[in-house]
């Protein structure tokens, strides 16, 4: 309604006629901004009006003042100047007559001549100055009396000869002029007093003045705010009120419409606004009667049962088939089902009555701080889920739990069922595959991960269908189609990248170490028989048996996974060394064989074997600990030294003992009298075994004499063998051989218990000292084998002295300084 009123009221001022100048400034002067702005243009005037008033009294006081100092003041001052010059004047002509030098009398005299025209000067500008007759009168007596003065000056001659009555004369002149000059002053002072007088009661009158003009100001500027106030406020105030009572609800009460102002218009824009509210209510009653006649009719014959629950918790009304769901329960909430009622109402959901019966409850909140509670009868479809769940749980049980991918497809190529395993095989999200997609798009989804390609998908289609597929990530997927009797086909894909691998790992096993990944003895015979027969009339081969130094003592000191860092290290550095066409395994615990191929000298052997050497000897960083080992090298060149795979590892073998044998760190090529030497060493070897077992050993002690008190101290015991057959055997023999074979420790821990057991026996005064190896130092029994042959033997342990060389301290100085720590606590000197 509003807004066809607006448009009339619109069109009605389109179709007036246009009003001239007149009529244009008597309307904005009806209007309330006209009326401010005038009365602001009021204002205005009278301010401007006043601080104009105020500009010219004081640009006139102004005056006044700068009229007294540039006279008055101005007068006085050079009236004051004056009388000082004719003073000086006196003073000069005084001095001229006391002295007898003519020079001095001269400038005297010239400056007597200079104070009289400095003296007219200041007396000509104090009488321009003067602003009263009577100062003017007496500038010019004291003009001429100086005149006077001066020519009586003038006419003396010597000064002696001077008479008394002609100084006299010149004092009496003198007199006047001072008289004179006194009253000039006197006379300048009182035309100053004379005006800042009249500047004072000048300031006085324009004060008063601009004090009444700006009460006048004041009193007008209130009388039109008054004025503008009481034009404004009833109108304003009628506007107020007529707000109130239309926000009060009191759309019947009058609201006036006079005026053309502002307030006018907003007067009656009010009352078509009251108006428009009042239909807009009387409308929406008649909607809202005509919906609640369809909401009860709804409620009425509605299949959902309709309850409605107040503020304080009570049930306000039930349709019919809320009531048939809660038997015994009436329309107002009583009776026997209302038990039943309040506990399904308690939460959104569904609710299974005591008669089997399941509703789905949904609740929605009401203005009034109750419920709407809408119930439906699910008991059908609850049995129908369950029967479907059973089935879908029997069928998700088989499909989950396969070990392989499933797709079932029907005849237009379209997915049916698919189960969890098929999309952890590709890597797809549990949501990328669904039922309905096309084969198609199944493909295109499992090429979207990256992992297979359209080339190499499982299906395209229904034709095109592989047996296998080798996925990005390196699974191995088998892939079996099968088709169905309704034109569709099922797929299932087995992962057996384990299986392959398991099969690969099996077959790499059998032909490479474990630790290295080197090839082994099996893939070495193999090398070795194929570069047998590729042996040319000028080239052959050589064969390098390695043996790493100092590597037992590193095991057994750092423990056997540092060790086996180590010889990982070590393998990557001899693969390092050779070429591609060679060949590295690796046959023992530190034993490696390398294959030299297409070898045309024995001296090319020897280039590999010094590289080999020198880059296994440098520093290795094995687990925040730094291990240096050498390696010992036998070298067999074939064709020369034999065509038979057994036969050259045999031969390496040899010239390793006696490059071990003769020097360490060094390499030897086979010569053939070098196998009478192996035999012998391992008949020592066997020979040595025998006799740890046996303990064939025998324990000798060398006195040790003090050189401070010249006595016995101790023994050093000293570990000898004697060979049944050979004799003797010398220390520096089977020392490093028991070394090399693994069996210093024991025989060390024998040396300690027999010594320990011998020196018990002996004077409480005697040592024993025992040396120990860098191996048996650093093992991790050293100190139980201390320790048990102190407690079998009952030896004192400041009794007990072992003896290491200064090697032990370098190789892992945190190692031996716990073992001295330990050593120390039980007593024993090192």
């Amino acid at each position: 309604m509003q807004y066809s009123q607006a448009a009339a009221a619109m069109k009605a001022r389109a179709k007036a006629p246009s009003r001239g100048p007149a009529a244009f400034l008597g309307a904005f002067a009806a209007t309330i901004k006209a009326r401010i702005f005038i009365a602001f243009i009021a204002m205005s005037l009278l301010t401007g009006g006043l601080g104009y008033y105020a500009i010219i009294a004081i640009a006139h006081v102004g005056d006044l003042v700068g009229r007294t100092y540039d006279q008055s003041l101005m007068s006085i001052n050079y009236a004051r100047a004056t009388a000082a010059d004719f003073a000086k004047m006196r003073a000069a002509f005084a001095r001229q007559g006391l002295t007898k030098d003519r020079a001095v009398a001269a400038k005297l005299d010239a400056a007597i001549t200079e104070l009289h025209t400095t003296l007219a000067e200041d007396l000509t500008i104090a009488v321009e100055r003067a602003q009263s007759d009577r100062a003017v009168r007496a500038a010019l007596a004291v003009q001429s009396g100086v005149a006077a003065w001066d020519d009586i000056r003038r006419s003396f001659g010597e000064p002696a000869s001077v008479r008394p009555e002609r100084w006299d004369a010149l004092d009496h002149q003198a007199d006047a002029i001072d008289a004179q000059l006194d009253l000039l002053v006197n006379y300048t002072a009182g035309d100053g007093f004379t005006f800042r007088q009249a500047a004072r009661t000048a300031v006085g009158r324009e004060l008063r003045v601009n004090m009444a003009l700006a009460g006048l100001a004041i009193v007008g500027s209130a009388l039109i705010a008054l004025l503008l106030h009481r034009r404004i406020r009833g109108p304003l105030h009628a506007a107020s009120a007529a707000a109130e009572r239309i926000a009060g609800g009191h759309l019947d009460d009058d609201i006036p419409t006079h005026g053309r102002d502002e307030l006018g218009r907003l007067l009656r824009s009010m009352a078509v606004m009251r108006d428009n509210i009042r239909a807009m209510m009387q409308r929406e009653v008649r909607q809202r009667q005509s919906a609640e006649r369809l909401l009860a009719d709804a409620f009425q014959n509605s299949r959902e049962g309709v309850i409605v629950v107040d503020a304080a918790g009570e049930i306000a009304f039930a349709n019919p088939m809320a009531l048939q769901f809660f038997d015994g329960m009436s329309s107002a909430g009583n009776g026997g089902g209302e038990d039943h009622c309040r506990e399904a109402l308690t939460r959104d959901g569904e609710f299974c009555m005591p008669n089997g019966r399941w509703l789905r409850v949904s609740r929605n909140a009401t203005e009034g701080g109750g419920l709407l509670a809408v119930c439906s009868d699910i008991s059908v479809l609850k049995e129908q889920q369950a029967q479907l769940r059973q089935t879908n749980l029997r069928l998700d049980a088989a499909l989950d739990n396969m070990s392989q991918g499933l797709c079932l497809f029907d005849a237009d190529d379209r997915l049916m069922v698919v189960n969890r395993r098929y999309a952890q095989i590709y890597g797809l999200p549990a949501d990328a595959i669904t039922p309905g997609m096309t084969a198609r798009e199944v493909l295109a989804a499992s090429v979207a991960t990256g992992l297979t390609t359209a080339e190499a998908a499982p299906f395209e289609g229904a034709t095109i269908f592989p047996t296998s597929q080798e996925l990005s990530n390196g699974k191995a997927i088998a892939i079996e189609r099968r088709n169905t009797t309704d034109g569709g086909f099922v797929a299932t894909f087995e992962d057996v990248t384990e299986r392959r691998r398991a099969e690969a790992r099996i077959a790499f096993l059998a032909h490479h170490d474990v630790l290295t990944g080197l090839p082994n003895r099996i893939a070495l015979e193999q090398q070795i028989n194929s570069s047998i027969a590729q042996v040319g009339r000028d080239q052959g081969f050589a064969i390098f048996a390695l043996d790493l130094d100092d590597f037992r003592p590193i095991n057994d000191t750092f423990g056997h996974a540092v060790g086996d860092e180590l010889l990982v290290a070590v393998a990557n550095r001899l693969s390092a060394c050779v070429r591609e066409i060679d060949c590295v395994a690796r046959i023992g615990a530190d034993e490696f064989i390398v294959v030299q191929r297409a070898v045309e000298r024995p001296e090319d052997a020897a280039v590999l074997a010094r590289r080999i050497i020198d880059v296994l000897k440098a520093p290795y960083i094995l687990s925040n600990q730094i291990a240096n080992v050498g390696v010992t090298l036998g070298i067999t060149v074939s064709p020369g030294d034999g065509t038979n795979a057994g036969k050259l590892l045999k031969n390496a073998d040899v010239a390793l003992a006696r490059a071990k044998a003769e020097a360490r760190g060094a390499f030897r090529y086979f010569e053939p009298e070098m196998d009478a030497r192996l035999q012998e060493r391992r008949a020592l070897e066997r020979d040595l075994r025998h006799a740890l077992e046996t303990k064939a050993f025998e324990v000798f002690y060398q006195p040790i004499y003090s050189l401070g008190t010249e006595r016995i101290c101790g023994f050093e015991a000293l570990l000898r063998w004697k060979h049944p057959t050979r004799g003797f055997v010398s220390p520096a023999e089977f020392i490093p051989l028991a070394e090399e074979l693994g069996l210093i420790v024991p025989l060390g821990e024998w040396v300690l218990a027999q010594a320990c057991a011998d020196a018990v026996r002996w004077p409480d005064g005697l040592k024993i000292a025992v040396n120990v190896s860098a191996v048996q130092f650093t093992s991790a029994s050293l100190i139980s084998a201390v320790r048990d042959a102190l407690r079998v033997t009952g030896l004192p342990g400041r009794r007990l002295e072992l003896e290491i060389t200064e090697s032990v301290l370098v190789a892992n100085p945190g190692v031996t300084t716990a073992i001295l720590h330990s050593l120390k606590a039980l007593g024993v000197r090192v």
